[in-house]
C-alpha cells in the first residue's frame, strides 16, 4: 500500500506512511552498487551515498533519541554537527551503516508509538517541540536527501554505463 492509499482523516498514519517511504527510499539507493560507488565524492562537500545514509541515521536519532526521548548528543555518542554526520570513516561499509540506520529507524518508531501528535517533548536545544513538528521536520529531511540520493546515484550508474 503505497502513501496515497493512507485514509484522508488520518493525520498520523499518512505522516508515519510518507516517513516510512522515503526511509525505504533512501536506503535503496545503494542496491546493486559496490563500496567504492557508495564512497564516491561527486560533489565538493562530503556527500556520498553512504554519507547521506549515515546522515540520515544520525538525523534520527537526533529527532527522536535527543528531542523526544530527551538524550543529549554526547550521551548518545553521536557527532555534534550535521556536516560531521556525513563524514565517512574506514570501518563504514553498506552493512555495517544499514544496519545503524535500521537500527535507528526502529528506535525512532518506538520512541513515539506511545505519544500523541500533539505531546510536546522538550529536549530540541531550541525549546520545547510537539512530536507533530518532530514528524514533520523527519519528513522534511528525509525528502530532502531522498532527492540528493538519487541525483547522486543517477550520476553513479551514468558513469557505469560508458
Amino acid at each position: 500500500m503505497g502513501s496515497f492509499d493512507v485514509p484522508l482523516d488520518d493525520e498520523r498514519t499518512q505522516l508515519e506512511a510518507f516517513i516510512e517511504e522515503y526511509r525505504t527510499e533512501i536506503e535503496s539507493t545503494l542496491d546493486g552498487l559496490t563500496e567504492a560507488q557508495v564512497r564516491r565524492s561527486l560533489v565538493p562537500s562530503a556527500t556520498t551515498l553512504l554519507g547521506l545514509l549515515k546522515h540520515v541515521t544520525w538525523m534520527q536519532r537526533v529527532w527522536f533519541e535527543e528531542c523526544v526521548g530527551g538524550t543529549s548528543r554526547r550521551d548518545l555518542g553521536l557527532v555534534q554537527t550535521p556536516d560531521d554526520s556525513f563524514r565517512l570513516t574506514e570501518d563504514d561499509t553498506i552493512a555495517s551503516v544499514t544496519a545503524a540506520y535500521r537500527e535507528a529507524c526502529a528506535t525512532a518508531r518506538k520512541a513515539v508509538a506511545d505519544l500523541p501528535l500533539d505531546t510536546v517533548v522538550t529536549g530540541h536545544r531550541s525549546g520545547p517541540r510537539t512530536v507533530h513538528w518532530v514528524y514533520l521536520q523527519v519528513l522534511r529531511e528525509l525528502a530532502h536527501h531522498c532527492g540528493h540520493a538519487d541525483i547522486l546515484r543517477e550520476q553513479i550508474l551514468a558513469d557505469q554505463a560508458v
